[in-house]
């Protein structure tokens, strides 16, 4: 959690938190070793989609770190019955608001992308946006001439990230990681279904009661709304 976040919980005034956390040399907890992030923040909601993918092991069952038991007593957690593979988990993130969607899916494949890409473009425009352009890494699936029709279909401008370079796209991985620390990781799951039926909830508290430093201290909705001239 960040300071902001730990505030609100407990109802403390941040410079508090702010100080009792420098205090145990948990201040300003950076990306060590990693080049810093590039920031800029577009003007308009929709200018610019941030899409990213996370890639998640299954969940079989509950793992030896919650029972307890270890070796033969576990029940034979490690056969390969339970090596149930990966899930992959496609982001979607408002560079503007932070107004974010996201869908847990079989694979990272481009006609998978493009379902995703055309369901998000739908959630933002529900919105009341106009999506102009998206910005994506370079992988195979964004890469591909179908990926690149469906963005013109669109009416998509489509920008990647430059080579060995993702912190360009800061903002999908930023999310990703507020993602895994409150959602993925954030609770103890039976299965992958569990998890994946816990998304909903998490992402609604993301968007409509999560404050972000970022923007003002204000939740991605409220943001929105503001710059969309629905309340102020």
């Amino acid at each position: 959690m960040t300071g902001p976040e730990i505030a609100d919980v407990l109802g403390m005034a941040l410079s508090t938190v702010s100080g009792i956390l420098s205090s145990i040399d948990m201040g300003r907890l950076g990306r060590l070793g990693l080049e810093p992030a590039r920031r800029y923040e577009r003007a308009r909601p929709g200018e610019l989609i941030h899409i990213d993918i996370k890639k998640l092991g299954r969940i079989a069952r509950v793992g030896h770190r919650i029972t307890g038991l270890t070796g033969k007593r576990q029940a034979g957690y490690h056969r390969k019955a339970d090596q149930l593979g990966w899930e992959f988990v496609h982001v979607a993130i408002d560079d503007a608001t932070r107004l974010a969607y996201v869908e847990v899916l079989e694979d990272e494949k481009a006609i998978t992308a493009i379902g995703f890409l055309r369901r998000a473009i739908a959630f933002f425009e529900s919105h009341g946006m106009t999506v102009e352009a998206v910005m994506t890494d370079n992988g195979s699936a964004y890469r591909s001439t179908i990926h690149a029709i469906a963005c013109k279909t669109l009416g998509l401008k489509h920008l990647r990230t430059r080579p060995y370079r993702p912190q360009t796209n800061g903002k999908a991985e930023r999310f990703i990681r507020t993602m895994l620390g409150g959602w993925a990781y954030g609770a103890i799951y039976t299965n992958s279904a569990d998890r994946a039926a816990a998304l909903d909830g998490w992402l609604f508290t993301y968007n409509h009661r999560r404050k972000h430093a970022g923007i003002g201290r204000q939740t991605p909705i409220t943001r929105l709304n503001n710059l969309l001239g629905t309340y102020s």
